[in-house]
């Protein structure tokens, strides 16, 4: 890999300037009254190599700075302890409703941001999914995140970054506008599944769907997801925000097991069911719950893996101004010691 490439290579046309300094001048005279009876001045000699050196340094320097060099981008190894993790975050209409969950008595209360309120009666599921999510992010700073958002269609918004602001950024995207009012879950869960697609496995691979409803999947689509998930080997975390009267993930006993297939988040319940122990569902009912389902999920993904992160070009003009300013003083300082006449 090349140490640096520049911006601008013609400014190296300049590059012969360098050999200025060694061109031959008149030499100064000193004054003095016996110059026959002063020993040959090695040291001095030397001193006028030096100064000859740094001038030519401080020269090629100046317009190498003005080529623009600068560290390609390059792939570094890391490792460290986390995962990797796409938030598939529900974008539907329904978000914007506030949660369907009893008012929580057990004296549980969210760690920041007062999220159990009154069991989140009067705030929107998106807004509180999304003050979770943002603090989850900031405690996990070894992780990798992505972020997919889903109504209609899926909308990838960023890839894997470690880089904890831009992933908040995403997170507080989310909130822009109003949700449609549909959801196409498989499509969204295929979506996810594309950010592990040919990609080296590093460690534990999460896809932590946010959503408060379910959908009732084509076969070929259910087929894909299977697939996909046991090939790449990623788990499926379902945090399911309860809406007012929905029944939630498991039908009342004695129900009849074909009706209750009718309810979208059942069906898609019981299809996750089929992936085994790659699947884990939270049934939150309040925003406690939610932080801590979000909680177990990082006590999942806390693993020891290795991954590849991708550093942009660094620009390094400065150090060359830096070399070229530090020959310049130096210059500057034996000019002021220069002895023109002795005494």
């Amino acid at each position: 890999m090349r140490a640096f490439s520049l911006d601008q290579p013609w400014w190296l046309l300049l590059l012969p300037l360098a050999l200025l300094p060694w061109r031959r001048a008149a030499d100064m005279p000193v004054l003095h009254g016996a110059l026959a009876l002063l020993p040959p001045d090695r040291l001095g000699e030397a001193v006028a190599l030096l100064l000859r050196l740094l001038a030519s340094v401080a020269i090629a320097a100046l317009v190498v700075a003005l080529a623009g060099p600068r560290q390609p981008e390059r792939v570094v190894q890391r490792v460290g302890r986390g995962a990797e993790i796409v938030l598939l975050l529900d974008r539907s209409g329904s978000m914007d409703q506030g949660f369907g969950g009893t008012r929580n008595g057990g004296g549980e209360s969210a760690r920041s941001g007062g999220l159990t309120g009154e069991g989140g009666r009067g705030r929107a599921k998106s807004r509180v999914a999304r003050e979770v999510l943002s603090d989850f992010v900031a405690q996990r700073a070894n992780d990798r995140f992505g972020l997919v958002a889903f109504s209609t269609m899926p909308l990838p918004v960023l890839g894997f970054t470690t880089h904890t602001a831009a992933v908040q950024a995403a997170i507080a995207a989310g909130g822009v506008g109003r949700g449609l009012g549909e959801t196409d879950i498989g499509q969204a869960v295929l979506a996810a599944l594309d950010y592990f697609e040919q990609r080296p496995f590093a460690g534990a691979r999460i896809v932590m769907l946010v959503s408060d409803g379910g959908d009732h999947l084509e076969p070929a689509v259910r087929e894909r997801i299977t697939q996909r998930m046991r090939r790449d080997r990623v788990s499926l975390h379902w945090l399911y925000l309860r809406s007012a009267g929905s029944p939630g993930l498991e039908p009342p006993p004695g129900s009849d097991p074909e009706a209750a297939n009718n309810v979208p988040e059942v069906f898609l319940h019981r299809f996750f069911g089929t992936l085994g122990p790659q699947y884990h569902a939270y049934e939150v009912g309040n925003p406690a719950a939610l932080l801590r389902a979000v909680e177990d999920v990082g006590r999942l993904a806390d693993l020891p893996n290795g991954f590849e992160e991708r550093l942009p070009p660094r620009p390094l003009d400065s150090w060359f101004l830096g070399v070229a300013l530090g020959a310049v003083l130096l210059l500057w300082g034996a000019q002021c010691v220069q002895r023109v006449r002795w005494a």
